[in-house]
């Protein structure tokens, strides 16, 4: 496979990002300073890459992997994604601060990127680089502190995220929850109101579902419960609706979802995912479509550089408007991984997928299921 010579570009420009980010991190504010140089001193700059090579025991004619979110090509070797993000953290009431995220890649841009930024409106086409997150923010004086963002951010939604050098995933593959029955990003405002060490509340208003322009009239509400019922043991209740189907403003599209997270041992992590989602009139009949589903996480350390994860889901998709047939779909994954140094991990990522219907393409027929393995080189800076 031969690799577009603008790749080449990306990389050099994600490696000459590194010491500007070691510049950045390393220094503090000196007696002397003037505001303003203080505040540009306070920016930081990380970098995140994968690369990846799947393979898919079906063998498909069209070397596509069936319902599948970033691994999406069968025997390709892939740069899945390059990313930069630039930053000001704040924590304070009264400070400013924001948030780039700048991707480029084989996979995940040509996902996630939001329709009207980087995806053409008319045709739905990406491209392969996208602003995942652009945002301001500042801390407004009430209380404890009130965070207002303003711009696109990735969505509060389920348990696992889009990448990023300071959240990837235990497993390699996506589950089919995060890629068919919840959105990736949003543009719009976000509140947020630390009341305790153990109770934090967001309020959202956004355009929608991946949407930089929106696609109708109405606006999208969310919200989001963020609890610390004891050390180690993390709890978030997620709700958003509004409509989201074009030039439709009445037909409400609803989303519910509790993610937990408890670190039961040094060595042992669990997690767990539940999700419910509905549609007005979005059915085949134009009734109301539902869909739901549940995802269990196990993550064991066998040592600081070396672990193994195990994740199962299922998902009902009961009208088949988020995957396209009316089906349940169950997956099972295994994904060990090795730290090769503390900024490059090895993994690999066993999957085998099932339906109660023939929706997995197997060779030039189709199937009721689908295993596949990926191989991944991720580098966290």
């Amino acid at each position: 496979m031969s690799i577009p010579i603008r790749h080449f570009a990306w990389t050099a420009l994600f490696a000459a990002a590194f010491p500007l980010a070691a510049r950045a991190q390393n220094m503090r504010p000196e007696a002397g300073y003037t505001p303003s140089e203080i505040w540009f001193r306070s920016i930081v700059v990380n970098g995140f890459a994968e690369g990846s090579y799947s393979h898919n025991f079906n063998e498909p004619d069209s070397d596509r992997n069936s319902l599948r979110v970033f691994d999406f090509e069968d025997h390709e070797f892939k740069l899945d994604v390059l990313e930069i993000v630039a930053q000001r953290p704040i924590a304070k009431p009264g400070e400013i601060g924001f948030r780039f995220d700048a991707e480029y890649g084989q996979s995940i841009p040509e996902v996630t990127a939001a329709s009207g930024l980087f995806r053409d409106v008319g045709t739905g086409k990406a491209e392969d680089y996208d602003l995942q997150q652009g945002y301001v923010s500042w801390i407004a004086p009430v209380g404890k502190g009130l965070r207002l963002d303003a711009g696109k951010f990735v969505t509060p939604l389920g348990y696992e995220v889009i990448e990023g050098y300071d959240g990837y995933n235990d497993n390699q593959t996506r589950s089919i929850l995060f890629g068919f029955a919840i959105p990736f990003t949003h543009s719009g405002l976000r509140a947020s109101y630390t009341f305790t060490d153990e109770v934090t509340a967001s309020v959202l208003a956004v355009q929608g579902w991946d949407n930089w322009h929106d696609n109708n009239d109405a606006k999208t509400l969310g919200a989001q419960l963020a609890l610390a019922p004891a050390r180690d043991w993390s709890v978030y209740l997620t709700a958003m609706g509004g409509p989201e189907r074009k030039n439709n403003d009445s037909d409400d599209r609803f989303v519910y979802g509790l993610t937990t997270t408890w670190k039961a041992t040094e060595t042992v992590t669990l997690g767990l995912e539940g999700l419910y989602g509905e549609e007005e009139g979005a059915s085949a009949g134009g009734n109301m479509a539902t869909w739901n589903g549940a995802a269990g996480y196990f993550r064991y350390n066998f040592s600081k550089t070396a672990s193994i994860a195990l994740r199962g889901e299922t998902f009902y998709d009961a009208d088949g408007t988020r995957t396209g047939t009316a089906q349940r779909v169950q997956s099972l994954t295994l994904t060990p991984q090795v730290f090769i140094t503390d900024q490059i991990i090895l993994r690999g990522d066993l999957r085998q997928d099932w339906s109660d219907e023939d929706v997995f393409e197997d060779g030039s027929g189709f199937s009721d299921s689908q295993t596949t393995a990926i191989v991944a080189l991720l580098l966290v800076y």
